[in-house]
């Protein structure tokens, strides 16, 4: 590798055509100037036609200053990556619960066609993988649905999300008998879900267990299809049921106070928030919610 003191002289020297001005400009004199050129030249054979007052370029001069200027671009870029300044450019590297992911990837995908020079990788995990995927430096971004009490993340709260009690369309409820005649489609956190609205709804309740389970689904954005089909009723996240297409085959039961868990926002404490990702957030908690996010 060249040396790079030669190489900026080399460059100030194309640009102003003198040594005696070049020396001027780099606090060097005029011998350590004509050193620094022999230098490069003992590399790359004769670079200058030196002139009484002027000096100019060969095609090996040439084409050492496009090298030049090529190596300047690059570590522009490169600091340009490392700073994550650019906040149209770049990756985003989001991981997301299924519910909110499936409100959030069409967000993201609608960001990226607005600003091509994004470019969007986004998976779907429970909290405990979506905590080491941020941790260990695999996504930048991720949200939780429980705070993480960990000195090496960031929780700045996003958005809430309460639960919903979903079912067939032409399903008439008013009872926790009304329920029992359904039956319950289940999902990885149904029961959870379940017991937690449905205590509220139906106080005293015998419990989500003893409601036959009519079926089960592991994949958030099916979990609805069984219910739209008329086979059960079920207890999910709101941003997983307006994301189902068919909403007019389905019906959200309002009754009793409402259960809203929080979403958080997590990232890496120990060093700043890539430009990108805060812009990406920021809209992303904007479009979803209407609402500023306040990030640290």
């Amino acid at each position: 590798m060249m040396n790079p003191q030669w190489l900026r002289s080399f460059v100030v020297l194309a640009e102003r055509g003198s040594f005696t001005r070049t020396a001027d400009q780099l606090g060097l004199t005029q011998a350590a100037v004509s050193q620094h050129i022999h230098h490069l030249e003992a590399q790359l054979g004769p670079l200058l036609i030196r002139r009484p007052r002027q000096v100019e370029l060969t095609p090996a001069g040439q084409a050492l200053l496009g090298y030049c200027d090529d190596m300047e671009q690059a570590e522009k870029r490169l600091n340009l990556r490392l700073s994550g300044a650019d906040d149209r450019q770049g990756e985003i590297s989001l991981i997301t619960p299924g519910s909110i992911g499936l409100s959030l990837y069409p967000l993201l995908l609608d960001l990226q066609a607005s600003y091509p020079g994004l470019s969007v990788r986004h998976r779907f995990a429970p909290d405990q993988d979506v905590l080491e995927g941020v941790r260990n430096n695999h996504f930048e971004l991720g949200l939780v649905t429980l705070k993480p009490d960990d000195p090496r993340l960031v929780a700045c709260h996003f958005a809430d999300e309460p639960l919903d009690l979903v079912v067939p369309a032409t399903a008439t409820v008013n009872s926790w008998e009304d329920l029992e005649s359904l039956g319950f489609i289940d999902h990885p956190d149904g029961h959870a879900m379940a017991s937690r609205l449905l205590s509220r709804v139906f106080p005293g309740n015998r419990g989500i267990r003893s409601i036959a389970c009519k079926g089960f689904v592991n994949q958030v954005g099916l979990i609805l299809e069984p219910v739209a089909r008329g086979f059960g009723f079920s207890v999910i996240p709101r941003y997983a049921r307006e994301a189902y297409a068919p909403g007019e085959a389905i019906r959200v039961v309002e009754m009793g106070p409402r259960v809203v868990d929080a979403l958080w926002l997590i990232y890496r404490a120990e060093w700043p928030l890539s430009a990108r990702a805060r812009f990406v957030a920021s809209e992303l908690a904007s479009r979803l919610t209407g609402e500023t996010l306040v990030l640290v």
